[in-house]
């Protein structure tokens, strides 16, 4: 038994699926299925059913999956335990973000902690906010920034800033006239969101549900740039995260608007396992993005603003 059989072993569990799970470990069907069979052998038990098309764990399956959890995250501290040895802001660091997010934050910050940390390997990992934090508890990620929800309770939280969303509606919609928007008074509006799966999507919808505000039904879109493009069409209107905002007013027959009343946002943070030993790495590198995150906001919304 080594360590990648467990991390099959944990990746089959989460999958559901030998091919998927194969891919996510970088290894063929037939090699992931062999070792955990192999695996089998040497425990002298049986792990799944097979006798359904489907990937079932038996009792004994299931109970084990969780200590192999265990077993890895006790590894991951291990690893980092020894990668703490010399200077605190060297070596390889694995971050996660979500798709909503990282595309138009990290223009912001790669430059800035690069500077600031010149030992310090990033490697950036793009995926939806469950997939990270799944591979967070699993140790396949040092950290990861995203919206706060209330799956990154059970993780050290660093407040990086608060996002606001603008409106963003057809430049021909009567709305471009306005400087400012009241969410509450577009009861009853129907807005286009993001399928199931981004926390943003979570996020408008709260914002949109305290207001009256209704979800267009007729399309889900799987980006923000899906997203744009349907609205600049004037095929609809959403809330659009700041960031991802232009710095203009109107660009490409979209007007992003502030709204008031309430003002949509969204807390975007950096998050941690508890008890990590390079818990002042992430804090140092939350520290620096929070440090240049007001002047990045500030400047994007006077911009829009004048625009």
């Amino acid at each position: 038994m080594n360590i990648r059989d467990l991390e099959y072993f944990v990746a089959l569990a989460e999958y559901r699926h030998f091919r998927k799970a194969a891919d996510s470990c970088n290894v063929s069907q037939p090699t992931l299925s062999g070792q955990i069979r192999k695996l089998e052998d040497e425990l002298g038990v049986m792990l799944l059913e097979r006798t359904s098309r489907k990937v079932l764990f038996t009792q004994t399956g299931l109970m084990l999956v969780d200590q192999a959890r265990e077993v890895l995250r006790n590894v991951q501290i291990f690893r980092e335990m020894a990668s703490k040895q010399g200077e605190d802001m060297s070596g390889p660091m694995h971050i996660g973000l979500i798709p909503t997010l990282a595309p138009y934050l990290l223009p912001h910050i790669i430059s800035l902690l690069h500077d600031a940390y010149p030992s310090l390997e990033l490697y950036l990992h793009e995926a939806q906010t469950h997939v990270l934090v799944s591979q967070l508890e699993q140790g396949k990620l040092d950290c990861v920034i995203l919206a706060q929800v209330k799956e990154t309770n059970p993780f050290i939280e660093l407040q990086l800033f608060d996002e606001p969303m603008f409106l963003a509606v057809p430049a021909s919609n009567p709305l471009a006239k306005q400087k400012t928007v009241n969410l509450s008074a577009l009861r009853g509006e129907k807005f286009l969101m993001l399928e199931d799966g981004h926390c943003l999507r979570d996020h408008a919808m709260g914002y949109c549900f305290q207001s009256g505000i209704e979800e267009d039904k007729r399309f889900r879109a799987t980006s923000l740039e899906t997203l744009r493009s349907m609205i600049s069409a004037g095929r609809g209107i959403t809330l659009f995260p700041e960031l991802a905002a232009p710095n203009e007013r109107i660009r490409d027959n979209i007007c992003y608007i502030p709204c008031v009343d309430p003002i949509p946002s969204r807390v975007i943070e950096l998050i941690y396992r508890p008890g990590s030993p390079l818990r002042s790495r992430y804090e140092q590198v939350a520290k620096k993005i929070r440090s240049r995150m007001p002047e990045v906001l500030a400047e994007k919304e006077l911009l829009l603003k004048k625009g």
